[in-house]
């Protein structure tokens, strides 16, 4: 399954992502309290960009974390887009610069409701992850399939996709 579908994920469903371009503002040492800050001014350059030209949307909005959510992390928050570009580009000061998602596996679920709840949905599939016997792998991924601009909270629909790979088998 992509980890781009039409409809919601039933449950937990193990999938693969493919490395997909995508432009990115990044933010480095976040913290969860830093959250709130730093969504809208990336979104509006973004949209400028596309507005303007610059990039191509092929999907919608998202954010990447590297790293641990309960301490420090990284955060790149972006588009799919049909190329990524080729250097950097700066609107209203905003850096803007290409990456790609992680390939490889994963488990994905879907939230449906306010980005409050996406903690527990999380927690779900952190859980779900250790009863299957998977490893984070490194990355996770939010999609935010619905618009929170024109779509009521209770109706909004969040992708979670959890890079996951089997435990290092121990040393003989």
């Amino acid at each position: 399954m992509s980890v781009f579908p039409a409809e919601p994920f039933d449950g937990i469903e193990q999938i693969t992502v493919e490395p997909t371009p995508i432009a990115v503002v990044r933010h480095v040492g976040l913290r969860l309290s830093d959250l709130a800050r730093v969504f809208d001014p990336a979104y509006t350059a973004l949209a400028r960009a596309f507005a303007e030209g610059a990039l191509v949307p092929a999907g919608p909005a998202l954010a990447v974390y590297h790293g641990d959510a309960m301490a420090e992390f990284d955060l790149e928050i972006g588009f799919p887009v049909e190329a990524a570009p080729a250097a950097p580009l700066t609107v209203d000061g905003i850096e803007i610069s290409a990456s790609a998602l992680p390939g490889g596996s994963a488990l994905a679920t879907t939230h449906i409701g306010g980005f409050e709840g996406l903690g527990a949905a999380w927690a779900g599939l952190y859980g779900e992850a250790a009863s299957r016997g998977l490893e984070r792998s490194g990355d996770w991924i939010e999609i935010y399939v619905s618009d929170p601009r024109t779509t009521a909270e209770t109706d909004l629909r969040t992708d979670l996709v959890l890079g996951t790979e089997a435990p290092a088998s121990p040393d003989v």
